[in-house]
């Protein structure tokens, strides 16, 4: 098998490539290890920053986005008993988007599928080869078979746990990480949400109830690291959930039927450099935020664009100065996303091993943001995110 550029995961980061590729007449194959319900039924975060919903329209296929997606105009963040809200239109002349991250998926998927080009699941890829050579190949199975792609180029786009990362030579990408001892308990329930997306420190821990539509809400809650969310009984669940959202009454937050659990653990993730010979990373094969400020969707989008950015050029003009200089061009955006998001963390959470000293320095932090409206305004620009230089 032989094409131009090989795409290893059909996440968003997998999936937005292919399609920007196409729309440029590049060929390219999306190899995927998972079957199709499997990859369009995972939950991740639904908050769509204006470049990623730019880019669906871009590519035409913002339809159902559109349609089914829900503008969000506040941030609201709680603290004893007060609340933040963060006006993003009036603080950044920007929204987001609430549409659920399968769905983009969803979508992506059917497009690539209906324009038939070339999506294989369960496809398992098993090493990458010749990565410093100008054929790179990509070994894996599917239907029974052993198979190898051969290409100009690989886009390891394969998250955390694949392959790609691991497949230059040792010591040649640094990982930098940094692992929290908590995680969130996510829920779905059928449930009227409240009207923005709702963070809250409480002396209990974090909390978070956000929408995937009118008539259903996501929440969370923090747990230990080591909880097992079976032991979350619903009672136990709502009960928790008023409680840390000040909700002493019971009236605001609407309880309803929970059909889907998970837990998401916590981590700060970067993998530098982004790149090894022919091989391009994106997505969470090189980076991982922590989920609050819901950045991964549009960090692996951005990371894309600049990739797409540059093999366009280099299919056009033979130019290879953009691809060189990928990695660079990627891991400023990176870690600015990083720190913003671990900041968040920093800052709405309940740390174990937070002293009372700690814990008063977090609270006045909060009641300062509460009172200015300049650091309003600096959480809600990197919320809303920064424009992308494609220069």
């Amino acid at each position: 098998m032989r094409t131009q550029v090989g795409i290893i995961g059909a996440g968003p980061a997998g999936l937005f490539l292919s399609h920007l590729l196409h729309r440029a007449g590049i060929e390219c194959v999306v190899v995927e290890a998972q079957s199709r319900p499997y990859v369009e039924g995972r939950v991740r975060a639904g908050v769509l920053e204006p470049g990623t919903m730019e880019t669906l329209e871009m590519l035409g296929l913002d339809a159902r986005m559109r349609r089914e997606g829900m503008v969000d105009e506040g941030l609201d963040i709680r603290f004893r008993g007060k609340n933040i809200h963060l006006d993003l239109p009036g603080l950044t002349g920007k929204r987001v988007m609430i549409y659920g991250q399968q769905e983009v998926v969803k979508d992506l998927i059917g497009a690539r599928l209906e324009a038939s080009q070339p999506l294989l699941f369960e496809a398992k890829v098993s090493r990458l080869s010749d990565l410093d050579g100008d054929r790179p190949k990509i070994h894996f199975s599917h239907d029974g078979r052993d198979e190898v792609l051969e290409c100009d180029y690989i886009a390891g786009c394969d998250g955390f746990h694949g392959v790609s990362r691991q497949a230059p030579p040792p010591g040649h990408i640094i990982n930098y990480e940094r692992v929290y001892d908590f995680a969130w308990l996510g829920v779905l329930s059928r449930s009227r949400p409240l009207g923005d997306m709702t963070y809250s420190n409480s002396d209990r821990g974090f909390a978070l109830c956000s929408r995937r539509s009118n008539a259903v809400s996501r929440l969370y809650l923090q747990i230990d690291a080591n909880d097992d969310h079976t032991s979350w009984s619903d009672d136990r669940f709502w009960g928790e959930l008023h409680a840390r959202m000040f909700d002493e009454d019971r009236t605001e937050i609407v309880e309803g039927e929970i059909f889907q659990r998970d837990i998401a653990r916590l981590r700060s993730f970067v993998a530098s450099p982004m790149q090894y010979g022919r091989l391009l990373l994106a997505g969470d094969a090189v980076h991982i935020t922590p989920p609050a400020g819901a950045k991964g969707l549009n960090l692996a989008v951005a990371d894309v664009r600049v990739m797409a950015a540059a093999l366009i050029e280099f299919y056009r003009t033979g130019n290879k100065s953009r691809l060189n200089g990928y990695s660079e061009k990627c891991l400023d955006r990176v870690w600015r996303t990083v720190r913003f998001a671990t900041m968040l963390t920093g800052l709405l959470h309940r740390f174990p091993e937070h002293s009372a000293f700690e814990r008063n320095l977090q609270l006045t932090e909060l009641e300062y943001i509460l009172g200015s409206r300049a650091a309003q305004t600096t959480i809600a620009e990197q919320y809303v995110g920064t424009p992308l230089d494609l220069t």
